[in-house]
């Protein structure tokens, strides 16, 4: 990447990045790298990494990135290995980035898990297709668990409310994939939770309602 001259563009970014974060409400000065969830971090990840994808399209490689999250394809362990040593040193001697080497792995297609995605073999199409993770499915049902949690008082409908909002964003990420398997498990979760809240709303009701003035 050829060097910034506009000095307003530097001084914008060292602002940014030494901006701090907030951790539990509580204010931490910014040590090193970019501070996560905010904006810099993408933008500047596609700034340094356009000269990588322009490499990797020169070798004839199948790739995807957003941000510093890359994934290259092969059809071989073997061809895999080389990759990964070859993109590397590219990154660290072309580049002056630091490769994360406990994050960086060669893996199987179905053992990747890449943007809260895994991925199968769709044997009737024969084709690889996306799906949502098995971990990210456990956070949605963790999310929803505590959503239907019968020592949370709130009413109903603001209960029904907060599940809907909670599940039409987790559908609306995932709809690019394969997830009707996984609707089908966490609606008879939902459903079953959302039972046991009523019941023990009529429970509550019925007592009252039994209990001497």
């Amino acid at each position: 990447m050829k060097d910034v001259k506009c000095g307003e563009i530097v001084s914008l970014i060292n602002k940014f990045l030494k901006s701090g974060i907030m951790i539990d409400d509580e204010y931490k000065e910014s040590v090193i790298g970019t501070p996560q969830g905010g904006n810099l971090s993408p933008l500047l990840s596609n700034i340094m990494l356009n000269q990588l994808d322009k490499e990797l399209e020169a070798r004839g490689l199948r790739f995807t990135r957003y941000a510093d999250d890359c994934i290259i394809l092969v059809g071989s362990s073997k061809a895999a290995d080389r990759v990964m040593k070859n993109v590397s040193i590219f990154i660290e001697s072309k580049l002056g980035l630091k490769v994360n080497m406990t994050k960086s792995k060669v893996s199987k297609s179905n053992d990747i898990k890449y943007l809260e995605f895994g991925f199968f073999m769709d044997k009737n199409d024969v084709l690889w297709k996306a799906k949502p993770h098995a971990k990210s499915v456990e956070k949605l049902k963790l999310k929803l668990k505590k959503l239907t949690s019968r020592r949370w008082s709130i009413s109903l409908d603001e209960r029904l409310e907060k599940i809907k909002k909670t599940i039409v964003g987790w559908t609306n990420y995932y709809k690019i994939g394969y997830w009707k398997d996984v609707a089908r498990i966490v609606d008879a979760h939902v459903r079953f939770r959302l039972r046991m809240c009523i019941w023990k709303q009529w429970k509550k009701s019925k007592h009252q309602e039994e209990s001497p003035d």
